[in-house]
Order: C-alpha cells, then structure tokens, then sequence
C-alpha cells in the first residue's frame, strides 16, 4: 500500500512546513527574527505547486473516484474534500495578498499575515485529519490488491520534495528544510528551475 504511505508522508511534510513556518512568525512578532520574505515566498510557492497542484489531484483523481466507485460510505465526505480541493486556487490568492501586503508594509502587514496563515493551517489541518480518520480507513476496507496497486502507481508521480521532512521539527531542521525550499523554488524566488524537482 505504497499510496497511504506516499499521503501521509506528503501529508507530514505539509504539516512540518506549516510548523516551521508558525515558528518563523512567532519569532519575528517577538523581535528576535528579521522577516526574510524569500522564505515567505519560497514556502507559498511550495503550498502552490504541491498540496494544490499535484497532491490535491492524485487524491481526487486516483483515491476518490476509485473510493465512489468501490462504495457509496463516503460519498458525502468526499464531496465534502473535493469542494476544499476547488477552492484551492483562492486560498493560495488570499495567502499572497496578505504576504504581499506584509512585504509592503512589515509593520502595518505583520498581523494580518499571521491570521491569514493562522486560517490556512487550520483549514490543512481539519482536511488532513478527514482525509486520514475517514477517507483512509474506508480504503483500507473496500480497496482490493489490485486497486491499491493502481493507485500507488499514480501517488508515485510527481512526489513531494520535501517527503520525508521530521516532524516535528527541531530548531537546527529549520535552516534545512528553508534551504530546501528556496533551493528548490524557481528565479526570482529561488535558485531552482521550478516546478520542484525530486532529488
């Protein structure tokens, strides 16, 4: 079952660079972290091009619709998860804006970012823990050999390069898991060519 390891590997990445990111805030409304808006970018750009972008569309694509088919359990919960996947695009508008608007203005931004981030990570956390406590568990009872080989196949695309990243993370992870993302993101964010790259 190569798929629920691949979701939650990709599920525990995104919920490490929300961590990370909260501290980095937390940091700099308490005057000991400078902002660092290439970070800030590099890491809206990995929630664009990831969790948006790819993972949201192999769950939809490959779990979901073989789920509907297979048994009609979570028919209510999926529509429920497909209609957050939709929304995707505006939530990621909104983060920008308010990012934006912090660049702008670090002062007068500073608050608002933090509560726009604030609602985005709980958004991802409330969808994540859907998906894992009733979406998986259903899988695991209707889904035969053959299914699950099918579907690891299409989660095996396009992995997340930041899979594998501690969670939690510790205070030394952080500069690593920052280097990666700017590392990876493309100019003028970023060093990489963009979209990411698997190592």
């Amino acid at each position: 079952m190569d798929a629920m390891n691949i979701i939650r590997d990709e599920h525990q990445s995104l919920a490490a660079i929300i961590h990370a990111v909260h501290y980095m805030l937390k940091e700099i409304g308490a005057g000991k972290l400078a902002p660092d808006f290439k970070l800030l970018k590099a890491m809206v750009h990995y929630l664009k091009e990831y969790p948006e972008q790819r993972h949201h569309p192999k769950e939809d694509q490959y779990l979901f619709a073989r789920l509907k088919h297979k048994t009609g359990e979570a028919d209510a919960v999926i529509a429920r998860l497909e209609q957050d996947h939709a929304s995707g695009e505006a939530r990621i508008e909104a983060l920008e804006a308010a990012m934006n608007h912090y660049e702008a203005d670090p002062k007068g931004g500073y608050d608002a970012f933090v509560e726009a981030f604030d609602g985005f990570a709980k958004f991802y956390r409330d969808h994540m823990i859907t998906e894992e406590r009733e979406i998986l568990p259903l899988c695991r009872k209707h889904f035969s050999e053959q299914d699950w080989a099918e579907v690891s196949a299409g989660f095996r695309e396009n992995r997340d390069p930041m899979a594998g990243t501690a969670k939690p993370l510790t205070h030394e992870d952080f500069q690593r898991v920052f280097s990666k993302l700017v590392a990876a993101a493309p100019a003028p964010i970023g060093f990489g060519a963009g979209p990411y790259k698997e190592d």
